[in-house]
């Protein structure tokens, strides 16, 4: 039997290109035949198991090292979206609820300032209240418009120019000199002889009066509060004190 040497040498001629196009039709055969069938269960989960770990291809080269699950391969743009919105929602709330609290406590740290603030003017508005009531001058007295009067207001100027002297020691020497008249005037004695007679309460001459005149009362030497403490002031100089007077001086 003769050999068919030009058959073998054709095979042995096909080239790379239509051996890969011959194995190519042979899987899509291969392929149809497995679509045709119906897989059973157990099938069905062998592929999604492979499906699972299938490698993620960029065109037609495969994506080494990253592998995604079949729900991630199998998404929608539509259900992608959604995941993004929801993610982004989801850190949108994070911030909100961030920057509320933040607010939360900024109100809360201005509300303690305004009611520091109040208590520090209440309290300051006590004080000055405070304070205005210790230096509130006191009101003027009413003394009585009779030689009692006279005396004890003439006492309360003395004191607060530390004049010495008692209501005892005034009014025994008011009556000595002048029985009380505040007009009294010596026209005979020898002040009177020399042009400078002695008048008022304590009959004091218009020199002494003078100098010895007491701030805050009046200028008229007939003036009752003014004549006592004018009188008194020039006694304390040269006796110790009116108390201490019991006679003309």
């Amino acid at each position: 039997m003769p050999k068919n040497t030009g058959v073998r040498a054709r095979c042995r001629a096909l080239t790379t290109t239509q051996k890969l196009s011959a194995v190519g039709v042979a899987a899509l055969g291969v392929a149809t035949l497995a679509l045709t069938a119906v897989p059973s269960e157990a099938q069905t989960a062998a592929n999604g198991a492979a499906l699972a770990s299938a490698p993620v291809t960029l065109g037609d080269r495969p994506v080494k090292g990253l592998e995604v699950s079949v729900t991630d391969q199998l998404a929608g743009p539509g259900l992608k979206a959604e995941a993004i919105a929801a993610r982004k929602k989801a850190a949108a709330d994070v911030v909100a609820g961030r920057q509320a609290a933040r607010r939360a406590k900024s109100a809360a740290t201005q509300k303690a300032e305004q009611r520091a603030a109040q208590q520090r003017r209440a309290r300051q508005a006590a004080s000055r209240s405070a304070q205005r009531a210790r230096i509130r001058p006191a009101a003027p007295r009413a003394y009585a418009d009779n030689l009692d009067g006279w005396i004890r207001h003439a006492l309360a100027v003395m004191r607060q120019k530390g004049i010495p002297g008692s209501y005892s020691g005034l009014h025994r020497n008011i009556m000595r000199e002048s029985s009380g008249n505040p007009r009294a005037i010596n026209n005979w004695d020898v002040n009177a002889a020399n042009g400078i007679p002695s008048k008022g309460l304590l009959q004091v001459i218009p020199p002494t009066f003078e100098a010895y005149h007491v701030a805050g009362t009046s200028r008229n030497i007939y003036d009752p509060v003014a004549n006592i403490a004018a009188a008194a002031h020039y006694a304390a100089h040269r006796y110790g004190s009116i108390d201490n007077v019991n006679s003309a001086y």
